[in-house]
């Protein structure tokens, strides 16, 4: 037996993940336990936890990329924009840039920490070769394209691989600072979110941009003009004139973006961004025509029938739904975890299957991931710690069919529920064990949800989670989609959308479809509820607020619970009305921080 505990730490999303024998058996982000957003610190709480999944000890440390590459990347960068990039190389040096060895130290200082051997081996991976393992080897697929798209790694923003039995080979990437991701970073940038976590905002924004106005068809042929240059393979340059990410700038130049689509820039934390919403339309079509030619760049290059998807630019579910359908791939497999936090995942499996040569299970599995729950459980007794430290008030079932039909009840009469089961989620997605959870019939849900529980803009989407033999009856096509990485239109009724609380303004949904085998307590609700009201889906956010983590604890939820406009929490099998609460709790809101 061969345990390899896979590390992603120092940038953003640190995570750490548990491989034995070529098997994902735990994954967890650092900033579930700190409760610090996209923490980038070693992942020493995540760490702890997959040691106390580990009984029979660790053999070997990943790390999912090289660091003495990256400083080669970051030194040229900067060295080569001199003399603009002379202050960032400075404080680069600062940084600790010019030792590498720092990350190894910071590395076995983490590992010291958790009482792990000083002498442990450290095997080197590299950025997208970890992200093209995390979706190669979880996925179905003997022999597969693989495609990975993101920011940057050491030098690549784009890898494309072809993944055969236990193998992986590299066959194509783009390098820095010619970057897809970044492309979109600079327009999220712009458009005033922030770089790194406001993408998926910029996404939702795009949804209403007008597709047919000459304001959109003008902004689009601005950025494939001026911005980047897009060839036939999906292979591209971006005109650097416009970018100071290369020489350690914010990462555009504002005053020349501002000249071309002749608007400012969008001040953070302000109104309008609606004012932005041709332009995010625009950059999101070219991204979606980028991210299709590279993957039919893909299916040429491997003549396989199949395809991979990692890498941040993955988790765009728009893109990710015109790949599936245009790219001409029979199947398609994407990492739930497609960003860096994956990227721990990946390097344990590179480092298993390559470094070690360890086989893959001789049929692989219809999932490795093993539908994301990969994190740590509500361990017994945690309820009654919360009876115990704050009075909480709460009714237990023996039976969960019971509970289900309750909670299925109040949802049914308009509440919003705190839904938390089982392992928690690895990746952005909550799936089903750590949700907030409403009725999807109610157009009024939507903007409820997102003003008095999730505190966040608008005009950002909620997605549906429904039975996935019911999809046909809310979707066309009803595309299997287990992690909500992908998008497609909702079936129209009599009267519009049968679930308009989960239904985007351009009629598409980021759809979730349950499997009873995946998620046996989340199916035996969305059931609950279809027996009760004739609807076999559920409004799905993620169990956080806007700024905050999502909950890993019950001391999480709880406080997250009181803190909010939901009206009940259900943790296991223990059912939390709002109402029956102190008050007291309720006006101290008891800080997540």
């Amino acid at each position: 037996m061969t345990a390899i505990v896979g590390i992603s730490a120092f940038y953003h999303d640190s995570a750490a993940a548990l491989v034995v024998d070529g098997e994902i058996v735990a994954a967890a982000q650092e900033e579930r336990f700190t409760r610090r957003k996209h923490d980038p610190a070693f992942p020493q709480q995540a760490l702890a936890y997959l040691l106390s999944q580990a009984p029979g000890g660790v053999d070997a440390v990943a790390y999912y990329e090289s660091p003495w590459l990256k400083r080669h990347r970051v030194r040229r960068s900067l060295l080569g924009a001199a003399p603009g990039g002379a202050e960032a190389f400075r404080l680069a040096l600062r940084g600790g840039i010019a030792r590498p060895d720092g990350t190894e130290r910071r590395i076995r200082a983490g590992l010291r920490a958790a009482s792990l051997s000083a002498d442990l081996p450290i095997l080197w991976s590299r950025h997208h070769l970890s992200h093209a393992a995390s979706a190669y080897y979880p996925s179905p697929f003997e022999r597969a394209a693989v495609l990975t798209v993101d920011g940057v790694g050491e030098w690549a923003t784009t890898g494309i691989f072809l993944g055969e039995g236990a193998r992986i080979t590299a066959l194509d990437e783009q390098v820095f600072p010619h970057s897809l991701g970044l492309l979109y970073s600079a327009v999220t940038h712009f458009c005033g979110f922030k770089v790194d976590s406001g993408e998926y905002k910029l996404m939702g924004l795009a949804a209403y941009g007008d597709p047919g106005s000459p304001q959109t068809r003008a902004l689009r042929e601005l950025i494939l003009e001026r911005l980047v240059d897009v060839r036939e393979d999906g292979s591209f340059v971006l005109d650097m004139r416009y970018f100071t990410f290369h020489r350690g700038g914010t990462i555009i130049d504002v005053q020349r973006w501002e000249r071309l689509f002749g608007m400012e820039r969008r001040r953070p934390e302000t109104g309008g961004a609606e004012r932005y919403a041709d332009l995010a339309l625009a950059v999101q079509q070219v991204t979606e025509e980028v991210m299709v030619r590279l993957a039919r760049h893909a299916r040429e290059r491997t003549g396989a029938d199949a395809l991979c998807l990692a890498g941040g630019v993955a988790l765009n579910c728009v893109a990710n739904s015109r790949v599936l359908h245009e790219a001409g791939f029979d199947r398609v497999w994407i990492q739930p975890a497609a960003g860096d936090a994956g990227g721990a995942v990946g390097a344990a499996l590179a480092a298993h299957h390559l470094a070690l040569r360890g086989p893959r299970p001789t049929a692989p599995v219809p999932d490795g991931m093993r539908a994301a729950h990969l994190g740590p459980d509500i361990p017994d007794g945690a309820v009654a710690d919360l009876v115990h430290r704050y009075g909480a008030r709460c009714t237990s079932y023996d039976d969960f069919g019971k509970l289900a039909e309750e909670v299925a009840g109040e949802l049914a009469e308009g509440k919003v529920v705190g839904w938390v089961q089982g392992r928690m989620e690895f990746g952005p997605r909550a799936l089903g064990n750590r949700s907030i959870l409403a009725d999807p019939r109610n157009a009024a849900a939507k903007s409820w949800l997102n003003s008095k529980i999730k505190a966040r803009e608008d005009f950002r989407p909620f997605a549906p989670s429904l039975l996935a033999e019911a999809a046909d009856a809310y979707l066309e096509p009803p595309v299997p989609s287990r992690y909500m990485l992908l998008t497609t239109r909702v079936r129209p009724g009599d009267d519009g959308s049968p679930i308009p609380a989960a239904t985007h303004v351009d009629g598409t949904a980021r759809h979730h479809t349950v499997e009873a085998a995946d998620n046996p307590r989340f199916w035996r609700l969305i059931d609950a509820f279809r027996t009760r009201t004739g609807c076999a889906a559920l409004v799905n956010t993620s169990f956080n607020v806007r700024g905050e983590p999502v909950v890993a604890t019950a001391d999480d939820a709880y406080r997250c619970f009181l803190r909010t406009g939901m009206d009940l929490l259900v943790i296991g099998d223990h059912l939390f009305r709002q109402a029956d609460q102190s008050a007291e709790l309720a006006h101290d809101s008891l800080p997540l921080d």
